[in-house]
């Protein structure tokens, strides 16, 4: 990482008008597949190398919390750090998770597997995001938690597990994966029922270190092989990341990029069904398999938009990618419908709202209806100009950020410097495609 890319934390960054953007890009290792390949190369007997890390703040908390659990943690190269598994110990102080709610989730999660104890905290924004949504489950499985009203700081004293048949309701990743990473300590029957699918990484990774993980219709289970051995993990690129240069080609008259290497789990690929339906001109390439995941070259072209609807089933595959689609329904001709947002409201903001106050603030007709989104759009350029509020949201930051590219005129976000946490080049990568971020 460069300092010289990364926004000095109360930095303000602008977009303006661009034209033509084009190019061939590499966007961050995905974030998920990087926190779990570092939590699993720590629990794992032997040693894991990982490629294409995505050095990030949120995966560098992750990075230094395994270590503080008394795994080897070093980074060899850029994007490739080496792991040496271990038995978790007690950690001589807080684990710092800073703005990561999958990092802290998953932390605990494995933590409570152990005989140790262990305090974890978080920034300010993570701090207020509900917790108890792993911590009541692990209760169950005979962890002792305290956390005053389910929140950060908390403390998770392990060890000693029974099993659990948890039913995953919110089709939560996070839940499931902590259930399975606690899991791994018991020989008891240890299941998560989903009812709807959330990301299936956890499983795919911990079949990749040895573990059985089986799935019946919407059971998932650990079988009998527990244990975990050391391997070596490729990351591929963040289609979350990738979504921010793409919806920028879409809407920016003249443009055709090519993004390289993005993940396509179908459990992640919401946004590009989205995009097509909209009308998008989407062009998914050489599609291969590496780590145990489905990955391809993506090619996007300026496109007229139409108005789309999307159910609520289809949240869990997208649900970090609603800020950026939002901005696309704002190009788009006609009134999209955005159902089953109810998980926007806890995430690093209450996104819901930040979205809606942004488009606001640029001209365009937004309000929600309880948990769906609805947004006019404007068949064309919106007014832009504004100064819209992030709320040191990384995915609303970089999401304005791509809407001041085709806006009439400059949009600015008051809070750049938290793109570090996911996308610590993203200025510099945009710029490389003739976006006019400064």
């Amino acid at each position: 990482m460069s300092a010289d890319v990364l926004p000095r934390d109360g930095d303000r960054l602008h977009a303006i008008a661009s034209h033509g953007l084009h190019g061939h890009m590499h966007v961050p290792g995905d974030k998920s597949m990087s926190h779990r390949a570092l939590i699993l190369g720590g629990l794992a007997e032997g040693e894991t190398w990982i490629e294409g890390l995505l050095e990030g703040e949120d995966v560098i908390h992750t990075a230094m919390a395994v270590r503080a659990f008394g795994a080897v943690v070093d980074r060899a190269s850029s994007g490739k750090w080496r792991v040496i598994g271990t038995e978790w110990r007690s950690p001589r102080g807080p684990v710092d998770c800073g703005n990561s709610g999958t990092g802290v989730r998953l932390l605990m999660g494995a933590a409570a597997g152990f005989p140790i104890e262990a305090t974890f905290t978080g920034d300010r924004s993570l701090s207020g995001r509900p917790m108890n949504r792993v911590l009541d489950p692990l209760r169950q499985m005979g962890a002792e938690v305290s956390a005053e009203d389910g929140r950060l700081p908390a403390t998770v004293r392990g060890g000693h597990l029974g099993g659990i048949s948890f039913l995953n309701s919110k089709a939560s990743a996070q839940v499931k994966s902590a259930i399975l990473l606690a899991g791994l300590s018991t020989d008891a029957a240890v299941e998560v029922i989903e009812p709807a699918r959330s990301r299936d990484h956890t499983e795919n990774m911990l079949r990749a270190f040895g573990a059985d993980v089986e799935v019946d219709g919407d059971s998932i289970r650990l079988g009998e092989r527990r244990k975990l051995k050391g391997t070596s993990v490729q990351v591929p690129g963040d289609p979350s990341s990738a979504a921010f240069p793409l919806v920028a080609a879409f809407i920016t008259p003249g443009s055709s990029l090519t993004v390289h290497s993005v993940m396509i789990n179908p459990l992640r690929t919401g946004l590009f069904k989205t995009l097509g339906e909209m009308g998008a001109d989407l062009r998914i390439e050489n599609n291969r398999i590496a780590g145990g995941e489905e990955l391809a070259d993506i090619t996007a072209s300026h496109s007229g938009l139409t108005a789309v609807e999307v159910p609520a089933e289809r949240a869990p595959s997208m649900i970090d990618e609603y800020p950026i689609l939002a901005v696309a329904a704002a190009f788009a001709e006609g009134t999209s419908v955005m159902h089953g947002l109810s998980e926007l409201r806890v995430k690093e903001s209450d996104r819901l709202a930040a979205i809606i106050a942004g488009l606001r603030a640029c001209g365009v007709d937004a309000r929600d209806e309880g948990d769906t989104l609805i947004v006019h759009g404007c068949g064309g350029s919106p007014r832009g100009g504004a100064s819209v509020a992030a709320h040191h949201d990384h995915r609303v930051a970089m999401s304005f950020l791509v809407m001041g590219l085709a806006s009439d005129q400059p949009v600015e976000v008051d809070s750049a410097a938290m793109i570090a946490t996911s996308f610590p080049d993203f200025t510099r990568l945009m710029r490389s495609i003739g976006a006019r971020v400064a």
